[in-house]
């Protein structure tokens, strides 16, 4: 697959997706949204992970402002409804996706990790919504996504202000799941993803598509769609080898990871 704004490679089950703007910090414009949503729909069968990172000093600087056009609201709405369209497919896709996080993880570049199923933040990593200042909203999911990490008050806190989160704040806060040194996010988020890669496909299929829709339900819808996936997980013939194995011991058990 050959992009302008994006590179896309392939380590086995893994395929490894960088952002590729580093003159402009990696700033999204339409055209690289649309590539994101080319090479998503395009990643090879056989790539059961991906690992998502930016070229240069940042991961993402959020949206190219040049391209914000004098449009109507109904341009605005379509055009926002445009990107919803293309994160939502990287969040409930085929591939579990792990980003990587260095440098500015700014506006839509938030919205964008925001998609991702775990963070790898390097001490580098920076927050911000900054669309408070602007006097422009955000459009790329944020505000849906991101309060369901770190809580509606911190967002709002982020756009009135325009309060910026170190990589350690943004660790507390939520939005990290793995902070690490500078320079070593990418090794992390390549070894996540090839643990991910080895769970079989039924049960990361679950993680993705069932688990953030239980979370939103009632308790009793959320119980029953949790039998119901915990039914067709099990009757999956992966499954049924990987408990064999393990009742039988040839399977690990588990232990403390250092």
């Amino acid at each position: 697959m050959k992009f302008k704004s994006l590179r896309f490679s392939r380590r086995g089950a893994i395929g490894i997706l960088l952002l590729n703007r580093p003159h402009k910090r990696n700033a999204l414009s339409d055209a690289m949204v649309e590539e994101l949503d080319a090479c998503i729909a395009a990643v090879p069968e056989g790539v059961r992970a991906l690992v998502m990172h930016g070229a240069g000093e940042h991961f993402c600087a959020g949206l190219d402002l040049a391209e914000l056009a004098d449009r109507s609201a109904a341009q605005g709405v379509a055009h926002s409804r445009g990107w919803h369209r293309i994160f939502d497919r990287i969040q409930f896709g085929r591939a579990p996706v792990v980003a990587v996080l260095h440098g500015a993880v700014v506006g839509g570049g938030l919205e964008l990790a925001g998609c991702a199923h775990l963070r790898v933040a390097e001490n580098s990593a920076f927050y911000a919504f900054p669309e408070g200042q602007r006097g422009i909203f955000l459009g790329g999911g944020g505000s849906v996504r991101v309060p369901r990490l770190i809580g509606a008050h911190r967002v709002a806190d982020m756009m009135f202000t325009g309060r910026v989160l170190s990589a350690q704040e943004g660790q507390a806060a939520g939005i990290s799941t793995y902070l690490v040194g500078q320079g070593k996010g990418l090794a992390r988020g390549i070894e996540l993803a090839r643990r991910i890669a080895s769970n079989a496909p039924a049960t990361n299929f679950a993680l993705m598509h069932a688990l953030p829709r239980i979370a939103e339900l009632g308790q009793d819808a959320g119980l029953l769609m949790e039998s119901l996936m915990a039914g067709i997980a099990q009757s999956e013939p992966e499954a049924k080898r990987r408990m064999k194995d393990f009742l039988e011991k040839r399977a690990g058990k588990v232990k403390r990871r250092g």
